[in-house]
């Protein structure tokens, strides 16, 4: 049976673990502070399953959070078009692991280092620590999907690989402790969030292809 906790976070469950024992044979107060420590570390670093959408044309949230962009834009970074832009926020109490928003093989990886701005910032996207994905679907469609280190974050973890397969709804990193994530998509995609909605990794809807 699977234990619904990252890989990555087992380090610091046991650290925490260590210190709440210590804290144990020290005082009441210390021990009571470790062991809320530990439960938040425990809850950060959860991984539940998620049930991924069966329709092929959905495009599914890559991040847990609340979507607080959606625009088009036209992004001179990397697709040097035009695309619909949706960005997802991450507080420290989101589930932090990443899923693919949609099926097809990884073109690129393009990693910048940054600044460490709170990552609901517009600015964000372009100046702080960032990890880019490039999927081209098996229809030749482009999308990207970015993940960005906030104020507290100072760790992005991906595991995809360049010419790799990705599978709609499949994890594929994390962030620690509060980030963003930004996703690129054709203009020809119909939107289905909107800004305030609350979103699930690799089980909510963000757009169709059409």
């Amino acid at each position: 049976m699977r234990i619904p906790i990252a890989s990555e976070g087992w380090p610091f469950i046991a650290g925490a673990l260590v210190l709440t024992i210590a804290a144990w044979f020290v005082g009441t107060w210390l021990f009571v502070s470790s062991l809320v420590l530990t439960v938040f570390v425990v809850s950060f670093f959860r991984d539940p399953e998620r049930v991924i959408p069966a329709d092929p044309a959905s495009i599914v949230s890559p991040a847990d959070g609340r979507v607080i962009i959606v625009e088009k834009v036209f992004d001179d970074r990397i697709l040097n078009d035009e695309a619909m832009k949706i960005s997802i926020f991450m507080t420290v109490f989101n589930v932090h692991v990443n899923r693919v928003p949609a099926s097809g093989r990884v073109a690129e990886i393009r990693y910048n280092p940054g600044k460490f701005l709170s990552a609901n910032l517009d600015k964000a996207s372009t100046e702080n620590e960032q990890n880019a994905v490039v999927l081209v679907t098996p229809s030749g469609k482009r999308l990207v999907f970015t993940q960005i280190a906030g104020l507290v974050a100072r760790r992005i973890v991906c595991y995809a690989t360049e010419g790799g397969e990705l599978v709609r709804g499949e994890r594929f990193g994390l962030i620690r402790f509060g980030s963003r994530l930004d996703v690129y998509l054709p203009t020809d995609c119909a939107v289905t969030v909107k800004v305030g909605d609350r979103v699930s990794a690799g089980s909510s809807v963000i757009a169709r292809w059409t």
